[in-house]
């Protein structure tokens, strides 16, 4: 057997947060090494953080990836460990979505991206070029805080792949999966064994299973192992990130990182055999036809060895697939994008209009399983949870137990009612805030919305009428429109003073209730409890 341990991971990156980010890449490398790993790769732009958007265009952010790295460089963590990490990378005045090679405090080559991603919720080539220069590679200039690190001035850049005495690694990077013509392809019948991709991928309903039966065709049609790296958290945007790092071989799944969770740093290893490889590979004869005329990939040569020499090491078995309910994914998703955007945002908890309808009810739940996921997290122990949930609550010793406790020191929910509502919706929002434990309020705003109708009847000498009572169209949705726009205003205005009535320092995150269908199509009351 030849065996070698392989890393991969799920980072909670954050755009522009460099300090924290770096931290993370850090703590990763080192858990990675400690868990025996040769190799170690990490999510898309995870120096940066992926939704850095029109920051990718300016020069400082180019600067900071590379102080990064610089600071990286100088530690021992990268010592007997290949480290893949994602960056930016301007070469030649044009930006590239890169992968940069680490291994003994030494850059071995970087790869740029080919295809970028320009669908939905992706705008990539607005801010990088895909590299068109298929099966070259030429001179990249360092810039002089590397030269001065590592004594290098240039490295190796482009479409390759790396040469080590005991085997061939090349990468591709998210998108480029989901290719027709994806890099794996030639890049396996090349003679690469370990093929790798560092991804930012968002959380989308039954995405994953797309993922792995791209990854898992790839290696069961030209055998191989292929790791997968994804960011894991909101990174600032409107999207969540995903996670669930992957490691799979010959079409099977060998190790598989959480879809959702709220920890900032999670590696996943194994131990894998590359004569599995190579004879699953020799069994397939047509295959060898294909890779006996297959493209030339340039190689580097790489002084260094990613197998192991330990002989208790033995084969990591494999697994099944983990795949949750459509249910589950909507519930996490969204809970853990809650949490990682409050305790960003250095703010205090959630204030939500509680309309007892199903909209609202939607998201105080999806609250609720945040507060379980906490909770769940508390439980094992999780530092960096305990300290930020201390800090959302400014209580110096407070461990949650319980997420109905926890829900009533950081979910504010009120039932905003006029005399055109009904006393079973009214009822149903309290029923849900006893559930769930939220701090709940009821209050009347018939007074506010009649100081309005006040307003214009001293400057226009007339009062509007609901269509039941005989008024116009336009009557009738002036005054629906003000009732849905005066809940917005005291919203905001709840959320900035009801920890002061308790004796609590802080701000709430105001929540909108807008469904889907009214975000897509427009309906929605401008300026309104969607807001």
């Amino acid at each position: 057997m030849k065996l070698l341990t392989l890393a991969t991971c799920n980072l909670d990156q954050w755009s522009l947060d460099f300090e924290g980010n770096l931290r993370n890449i850090k703590s990763s490398i080192k858990e990675a090494k400690d868990m025996g790993a040769r190799y170690r790769l990490g999510p898309e732009l995870e120096v940066c953080g992926y939704g850095c958007e029109d920051h990718f265009t300016e020069e400082d952010t180019y600067l900071h990836c590379w102080q990064c790295i610089a600071d990286l460089l100088k530690t021992d963590l990268t010592n007997d460990i290949l480290c893949d990490i994602g960056m930016p990378i301007s070469h030649q005045n044009v930006h590239y979505n890169c992968r940069i090679f680490i291994l003994n405090k030494k850059i071995l080559f970087i790869r740029p991206k080919i295809d970028m991603a320009d669908d939905g919720n992706y705008r990539e080539p607005r801010w990088f070029t895909g590299w068109k220069r298929k099966f070259e590679l030429e001179d990249h200039y360092l810039p002089r805080i590397i030269q001065d690190i590592t004594g290098q001035s240039k490295v190796k850049m482009g479409i390759g792949c790396l040469a080590f005495k005991d085997t061939v690694l090349a990468t591709e990077t998210c998108e480029e999966l989901f290719t027709p013509n994806s890099p794996n392809i030639y890049l396996g019948l090349s003679g690469v064994e370990i093929i790798t991709n560092g991804s930012g991928s968002h959380h989308q309903l039954r995405k994953l299973n797309k993922r792995i039966d791209l990854m898992k065709s790839a290696t069961s049609k030209g055998g191989g192992i292929y790791l997968y790296a994804n960011q894991q958290g909101c990174d600032g945007g409107r999207l969540y990130y995903d996670g669930c790092a992957l490691i799979i071989q010959n079409g099977e799944l060998i190790s598989q990182g959480s879809q959702f969770s709220l920890k900032d740093v999670e590696v996943i290893t194994a131990t894998l055999d590359l004569q599995e490889v190579r004879s699953y590979r020799s069994r397939m004869t047509s295959r060898s036809v294909q890779a006996s005329e297959s493209v030339h990939i340039p190689r580097i040569d790489v002084d260094f060895r990613l197998t192991s020499e330990d002989i208790h090491l033995k084969p990591t078995s494999i697994k099944e697939v983990k795949y949750l309910k459509p249910e589950e994914e909507i519930a996490y998703g969204p809970s853990c994008w809650l949490w990682d955007y409050l305790r960003r945002s250095k703010m205090n908890g959630f204030f939500l209009p509680l309309s007892g309808g199903a909209d609202s009810s939607s998201v105080a739940t999806i609250v609720y399983v945040m507060c379980e996921l906490v909770v769940l997290e508390c439980s094992h122990g999780n530092q960096e949870v305990i300290k930020d949930i201390r800090r959302v609550t400014n209580e110096v010793e407070y461990i949650p137990k319980d997420p109905k406790e926890l829900c009533n020191r950081i979910f504010y929910t009120c039932y905003m009612g006029t005399t055109n509502s009904s006393e079973e919706t009214k009822n149903r929002a309290k029923k849900l805030s006893d559930q769930i434990g939220s701090f709940h309020l009821s209050i009347s705003i018939d007074e506010i919305v009649k100081s309005f109708e006040s307003v214009f009847k001293q400057v226009s000498e007339k009062v509007p009428k609901f269509k039941v009572f005989g008024g116009s169209h336009t009557e009738n949705q002036a005054l629906q429109n003000i009732q849905a726009r005066s809940r917005m205003v005291l919203a905001y205005y709840l959320s900035q003073l009801l920890l002061w009535t308790r004796g609590k320092p802080g701000g709430l995150l105001v929540l909108g209730s807008a469904n889907v269908d009214e975000a897509l199509r427009g309906y929605l009351t401008k300026y309104d409890c969607s807001c």
